[in-house]
């Protein structure tokens, strides 16, 4: 009787699939709720038990060998394979899991302060985010909802516009109360230091400090100094802490604007020049089959309401 070979334990399966699917063990580490360390011992362990390497470690990137391509389609048929026989015998009531895939900065800064309230008004239902800006096909990767960031000619069929974006400086009050660098126009930034976004590779051009500067009619303006960050929360983190001058982002920025975190220095009804925002836009997209659940479209009506324009508040009047 031949013996089968002893399988590796599902963990370490699991692992290898994700870091393989999204070639970074980084990625891998958040989609699994584990430290990038935590993956890459996975890895190697499954390697051991291979006897052969399963990626190439190249320079800041991983490529597949043959084996780890031949296991990668063997795992991924299997887990999937597994998680619908799961979701056939498992009680309805039990699923009642809502998957998320969007951007970094519209998960730290917009949807994670709101989630609570969610989660109050829906007790019975969980909310797993998945925060990479990654497109993914959302039947193959078994998520609910997308919300994608992009110019109206490139939102999927079906999706569901949330909001544009404005742009403007942003600072902490206690850099607009600095009366030795006073911030009452666009010029005065020469005596701030400016944070930057550097988004690898740049596709958001409205974001460059470069571009407004040259829209406000200063191209030649030199700032006190740069920081340079990569990522956009990071930037925010930075102008909270009165390290300098941000572009922000409305209305990403609507609850440190009314916390008081940030200010905006400038008046742009009185800057005429002051380029058109982000031609891009929030946008809703619902798996079809997802789309019959009604934790479903109770998550995605709640974000429509959490976007929609607040009426002016009569007692602050």
């Amino acid at each position: 009787m031949q013996t089968r070979r002893r399988l590796p334990p599902l963990d370490l399966l699991r692992g290898f699939e994700a870091a393989a699917r999204h070639l970074s063990f980084t990625k891998a580490a958040a989609e699994l709720h584990l430290t990038q360390s935590a993956i890459s011992r996975q890895v190697q362990a499954l390697e051991e038990h291979v006897g052969q390497p399963l990626f190439e470690r190249r320079h800041r990137a991983l490529a597949l060998t043959e084996p780890g391509q031949q296991l990668q389609q063997a795992v991924s048929a299997w887990l999937a394979q597994l998680a619908d026989t799961f979701e056939r015998i498992a009680p309805q009531e039990q699923s009642r899991l809502v998957t998320v895939t969007t951007t970094v900065s519209f998960a730290s800064l917009w949807l994670l302060p709101r989630l609570a309230a969610f989660r109050l008004a829906n007790p019975g239902v969980d909310v797993r985010i998945s925060a990479d800006g990654a497109v993914v096909d959302l039947g193959r990767a078994r998520i609910d909802t997308a919300i994608r960031y992009c110019a109206p000619e490139r939102a999927p069929p079906g999706a569901q516009r949330l909001f544009g974006e404005t742009v403007l400086p942003l600072c902490s009050p206690s850099l607009q109360a600095d009366l030795a660098r006073p911030l009452r126009v666009p010029a005065d930034l020469c005596h701030h230091v400016l944070l930057h976004f550097d988004d690898q590779p740049p596709r958001q051009l409205f974001l460059d400090w470069d571009h407004w500067l040259e829209a406000m009619g200063l191209p030649e303006l030199r700032p006190a100094g740069v920081l340079r960050f990569s990522h956009y929360d990071q930037v925010i983190q930075a102008a909270i802490e009165g390290q300098g001058v941000a572009l922000g982002r409305l209305p990403l920025m609507e609850r440190q604007l009314k916390r008081g975190q940030l200010v905006a220095p400038f008046d742009l009804q009185r800057l005429p020049g002051h380029p058109p925002s982000s031609s891009r836009a929030y946008f809703v997209l619902l798996e079809p089959a997802a789309a019959q659940r009604p934790e479903v479209r109770d998550f995605a009506a709640w974000l429509h309401r959490e976007a929609a324009p607040r009426a002016p508040d009569p007692a602050a009047q």
